[in-house]
């Protein structure tokens, strides 16, 4: 059974992540699908992202066995999913309920714009857990929240409601029924120009260097694995 699923409607693209029984946390093969997903979304004009289940994505599966050898490509695997976001053509919309925390959040980022239902909660705990943010978080949230808050939000790894992410910037909108006014939202972008559309993108991310943060992130990864401060037990926590 695929991890993510892809279906079009009225010319709006879903890839909807389906691990539901662990909060669509993240695994390798998970991210494989996904990456896939995305690969597959060109007759589409609009795509939704979103979670089957009682969440978009809870964040690494930290209950998954941590792979042994080279860690680079699998970061570099994970980092993908936010470039091809960022490069398809298409605006991509998150449509979040329940959690998004750590990269779930991280692929919420990744889309060009956020609806939150009213249980959405996010959060960036990677630094409570010994590890570093990916993602282009470092990039994308002191460019959506602020520099400060941004280092409020990955220092302290406190959670936030959908209103309060709201207030700052972190959502377009709080809905009642997220995947509706998804739904609604990406109909209204899938009747304009295509054309259009991309360009605008485009545009409005040009000037937006996330291969360097990218870069970083990976570096940083990296070193997490080997620090001495109790790492390994940080990581079977949350």
């Amino acid at each position: 059974m695929s991890l993510v699923d892809v279906s079009l409607d009225e010319g709006v693209a879903w890839i909807r992540l389906n691990r539901p029984e662990r909060l669509n946390a993240v695994s390798d093969p998970l991210v494989a699908d996904l990456l896939r997903a995305l690969d597959s979304v060109g007759e589409a004009k609009a795509v939704v992202l979103a979670g089957r289940g009682r969440a978009f994505c809870a964040g690494h599966d930290l209950k998954e066995p941590v792979p042994q050898g080279d860690s680079r490509p699998r970061l570099e695997r994970l980092q993908e999913v936010t470039r091809r976001l960022r490069a398809l053509p298409q605006p991509v919309i998150a449509a979040v309920h329940g959690y998004a925390i750590g990269a779930g959040a991280e692929f919420a980022l990744g889309c060009d714009l956020i609806l939150a239902a009213q249980d959405a909660v996010f959060a960036f705990p990677e630094t409570g857990l010994g590890l570093s943010v990916t993602g282009a978080a470092s990039r994308l949230l002191p460019l959506i929240v602020g520099p400060l808050k941004a280092k409020e939000l990955v220092l302290l790894g406190e959670r936030l409601d959908a209103r309060t992410a709201l207030g700052l910037g972190l959502v377009n909108a709080v809905v009642a029924d997220v995947h509706e006014a998804a739904a609604g939202w990406a109909r209204r972008i899938a009747g304009r120009s295509p054309g259009a559309l991309a360009l605008a993108k485009r545009a409005l991310d040009n000037g937006i260097d996330l291969a360097a943060a990218l870069e970083l992130e990976i570096s940083h990864a990296l070193i997490t694995e080997h620090l001495p401060e109790g790492t390994e037990t940080l990581r079977g926590a949350r």
